[in-house]
This record gives structure tokens, sequence and C-alpha cells, in this order.
């Protein structure tokens, strides 16, 4: 079939009518702004540009997070971002390293920071923990605190903890009320360690980290809760060095809303 084209005098009259030159005008000025529109909207779309983000995460923290990447923080704060498409890229440090690359704005955010005093000051937080951890005091069940609570621990008594792991406001108070001797070590493992052998009188632990290392050391029988440190709320804390840090928060604030509302969370939470 033929396609006619119009002719010489068709295409004269059509350009000396106005109506329809301001007609042709307007829609090209609407083409352009509409494809203008649509191609901002595709860069600034976290999907469409394959927004990530890379997260430092503690190495020695199990069942919240473990040295092959694995746990329930890792879970949580991977299923509350892909809410808001966003990806999760996680690099596994120690925890003290963590800390300082988030710090120095290496990283976009570090896992399971308690939110007080100290971390306040350098990191940028949102409103949602990932949720909260209780911490005790343990002893050798062999060798128990002649206490009944902290403030009653006698002084001069020497305590083990983990390097640059956070306690809650009230222990420097503790540790200078008490005169207690703290002495840092890099795991649990080695805390537990101390504990055995007597080196040190009590070790703070976080109850559900211990209960995991305490089984896999065979020794949940020898090593026991004194009783209650405090108790914390975990966050993801991000970096103050990232211009988008407020941002993440939030989004990160609303994921976890969304996974406590449609039933995710608590799955997610008490999954092993």
């Amino acid at each position: 079939m033929r396609v006619c084209s119009p002719t010489r005098n068709e295409f004269q009259r059509v350009i000396n009518n106005p109506l329809t030159l301001l007609t042709a005008a307007c829609l090209f000025l609407f083409s352009a702004t509409t494809h203008s529109s649509f191609a901002q909207e595709s860069q600034s779309s976290p999907q469409a540009a394959g927004h990530s983000i890379t997260l430092a995460a503690e190495d020695s923290w199990p069942p919240f997070a473990n040295q092959f990447g694995q746990g329930i923080s890792h879970r949580l704060i991977a299923a509350a971002f892909k809410q808001s498409q966003v990806e999760v890229n996680s690099l596994v440090v120690p925890y003290s390293r963590a800390l300082m690359m988030a710090e120095k704005g290496a990283v976009d955010g570090v896992f399971n920071v308690t939110r007080e005093a100290s971390t306040e000051q350098r990191f940028v937080f949102g409103n949602t923990p990932l949720f909260v951890a209780k911490a005790s005091f343990y002893q050798r069940k062999q060798r128990p605190l002649i206490a009944a609570n902290k403030w009653e621990i006698p002084k001069g008594s020497i305590v083990g903890v983990i390097k640059s792991y956070e306690y809650g406001d009230e222990f420097p108070e503790l540790v200078k009320q008490r005169q207690l001797n703290v002495i840092t070590v890099a795991n649990q493992q080695q805390l537990i360690n101390l504990l055995m052998i007597g080196r040190v009188d009590a070790a703070v632990m976080f109850d559900l980290v211990a209960q995991e290392n305490l089984q896999k050391m065979g020794v949940s029988d020898d090593v026991i809760p004194a009783f209650n440190n405090h108790s914390s709320e975990i966050y993801l804390a991000f970096s103050k060095e990232n211009p988008k840090a407020a941002q993440l928060a939030k989004e990160l604030d609303l994921g976890l809303t969304q996974l406590k509302a449609n039933g995710q969370y608590q799955q997610l939470l008490s999954t092993k």
C-alpha cells in the first residue's frame, strides 16, 4: 500500500496557520518537560540508581552478629532497609575498628551501638532501636561475688569487659565509686577464660551473647549471672561524616516500623 505525502500547498497551509504552529510548540514543550522530569526522577530514585550503603558489622557478638556476617542484627537491618529499596553491604571487623571506621566516615554506619551520652556525641541515631539487650555481671559459680547488686561489689574487685563496648551511663560512676580494677579484652571467650582461671572476679556480658558463648565453650554450669548491670537499646549508628546520615536513620526507622506492622520483626528477632 502506498502512503501519500502531503502536497506542497497543504504543507504551506499548515505553516501559515498560527493555531497549528502554537499547538505544535505546546506539544514540543510538554514532551521535553515530561522527559526531563522522568530523567530526574529516575536519577533520584534509590531503586533506579541502585542505592546501596556500607556498614561495619561486629565480628564477635552472636547471636546478633558473628564472624561470618550473620545474625539477628544482619537480618533486621537488611530487611528494614529493603522496605526503602536500599541494599546493605557489610564489612565484618572487630567492634573497636567498626566504631573507628564509622567515626572517620570510611563506612556509612556501625552495627550494635548502645545509645548513651558518649555515643550520641560521636554518631547519628534514629528514633527506633533494633532491639533491647540486657547485660549482667557474671561470676564463677565456685567463686561467687559477695554482693546483692552491682553497687555492693566489694571495693577493689577486678572486672573484665570488652574493649570499646558501652555498658550504660552508670558504669563509669560504678567503677569510680567501687574503685573497680577494669581489665579490657577483645572478645567474650577471653572474658570467660579469665573468669575460669580466676584472673577476674566478675565479667560484664550481654545475656544472650554470654549464653551463646558459654554453651559453645561447655562451661554453662561453671559461669553464671550474678545480677543485672543494665539494659541497652541497641542501634545502628550512622557516621556524622555522611551528609545523608539523618535520611538513612529515617529510612531505617520507617523500615523497622513496617516490619513490626506486618509481623516480620518478631520472626527475624527470634530466628536462630
